[in-house]
């Protein structure tokens, strides 16, 4: 199975036009947006956007989205599974874009939602876990604990994120490989090619 990832199209038409470019040439099975779709909303434009995006779509919003572009996210064809279990091709994802804290932590804690997190394949977040592809000015670390150690206790077979628009690339545990498809600054995003365990990123 093919996945691409990306993250961090802050409502700009041209990296969608290299969205577009890219699936055309590589023919993803599915393709995962990791947050910031737009530049604080609205609404319209993600449905606009993501909709322009071909194939299945899965998607969690990010810390620029703003909280109605939840709805544009329901009226596109791209399924937000942020705080959900889905599965593609027999590949678990689950969606937990790690930017409320508090949240995130009510979440994982719930017992109720502990099945959710039991042999997942994919983990899709915005925020990267501590010390993976979370470099950022004088080499400091920005990403989240907390998604660290979600991260080392459900072992991911890879975990897809952005934010970070520094650090582009992908970083390998003994269990997960971390990929931070981020085009905030450069690339086009990541194809990850799940059953080879390989990653290739697009510049």
């Amino acid at each position: 199975m093919k996945i691409y990832a990306v993250a961090d199209i802050h409502g700009a038409q041209y990296r969608i036009n290299e969205v577009r470019e890219v699936i055309q040439k590589k023919k993803p099975d599915l393709v995962c947006v990791c947050g910031d779709i737009t530049q604080f909303g609205p609404a319209d434009v993600a449905t606009n956007l993501l909709d322009q995006i071909p194939g299945p779509v899965f998607v969690v919003p990010g810390n620029i989205d703003t909280a109605d572009v939840d709805e544009g996210i329901k009226r596109s064809h791209a399924e937000n599974i942020q705080m959900k279990r889905v599965d593609h091709q027999e590949i678990s994802f689950l969606g937990l874009n790690g930017i409320s804290e508090t949240e995130t932590f009510s979440f994982y804690t719930n017992q109720s939602n502990g099945y959710l997190f039991k042999n997942i394949d994919v983990l899709v977040t915005h925020v990267p876990p501590y010390g993976c592809q979370d470099t950022v000015f004088l080499g400091r670390h920005a990403g989240s604990k907390l998604l660290l150690e979600i991260m080392t206790d459900s072992k991911p077979r890879f975990v897809l994120c952005g934010h970070i628009h520094e650090n582009p690339g992908f970083t390998q545990t003994r269990e997960t490989i971390i990929v931070n498809c981020s085009m905030g600054k450069r690339g086009r995003g990541a194809m990850i090619y799940f059953d080879e365990q390989r990653v290739e990123m697009i510049m």
